[in-house]
């Protein structure tokens, strides 16, 4: 039986390290050609890229130059022979008081985040046209529905990630685009494994999260990868959380 992706090509943005990384494998794994878009152009920077070499294109992308971007995705689509799929995963986090944060350092989380985010799904958009159809999954956060104290531009960055997914997913369904939020909690990656998995963040976290503490990249990577092998077209506009309930418990 072939693969589920069936030689499907998928772009991924930030894919060097973390939850990039992991969809970036995880996709791979499924029988997609993964093309991994980062600022250095080195593709997978951790051990995740060994466990299915081969189906990697890595091209070096600026996610907030739409110069490059274009040129990125015009790659893809003459060196895979297509582009069925975009995972817009890169972003930043910024965290300050909100007296103190300046409109720049605002402007900066918001066009990275959410600005960026939009011009890779509309410089997108004719590729996947072009394939007869295709799915974007933009990765958001829990942070879209809760208030977070210092965190302003970045809870304002992912609430406008949802945003942009159900005004596309309306807009593109009839060309037979899917558009999804996938809005991840704590996530523990190479990152930041040492502050979650010991010391006052993770007790904390441990009594806060329903499920009993952050969860992982692979499990983020395997709901993105199941979104792209499952055939749901009536499976668009949502915001699909996975945050150990953190985000619902009162």
């Amino acid at each position: 039986m072939p693969a589920p992706g069936g030689n499907r090509v998928v772009a991924v943005t930030g894919a060097s390290r973390g939850i990039g990384a992991a969809i970036a494998a995880d996709l791979a794994r499924r029988g997609f050609i993964v093309a991994c878009l980062t600022r250095r152009g080195a593709g997978i920077e951790t051990a995740d890229a060994a466990a299915v070499p081969g189906r990697y294109l890595n091209v070096r992308c600026d996610i907030t130059d739409e110069h490059s971007l274009a040129e990125a995705f015009d790659r893809v689509a003459s060196e895979a022979g297509a582009l069925h799929g975009l995972v817009n995963n890169a972003g930043i986090h910024v965290e300050a008081p909100s007296h103190r944060m300046s409109s720049a350092a605002f402007n900066e989380v918001m066009g990275t985040n959410a600005t960026a985010l939009f011009a890779a799904c509309r410089l997108a958009f004719p590729h996947l046209v072009a394939a007869g159809g295709g799915t974007i999954v933009n990765i958001g956060s829990f942070f879209d529905r809760i208030g977070v104290k210092r965190n302003l531009a970045y809870c304002a960055s992912k609430a406008a990630v949802g945003a942009i997914t159900r005004c596309l997913a309306v807009e593109w369904a009839g060309k037979g685009i899917r558009v999804l939020d996938v809005a991840p909690g704590y996530i523990r990656t190479d990152l930041n494994r040492e502050a979650l998995d010991s010391g006052p963040l993770h007790d904390y976290l441990a009594r806060r999260i329903p499920a009993g503490g952050a969860g992982t990249a692979e499990q983020v990577a395997r709901l993105v990868g199941a979104l792209f092998s499952e055939d749901l077209p009536f499976l668009t506009g949502e915001t699909i959380y996975i945050d150990g309930a953190q985000g619902i418990a009162h």
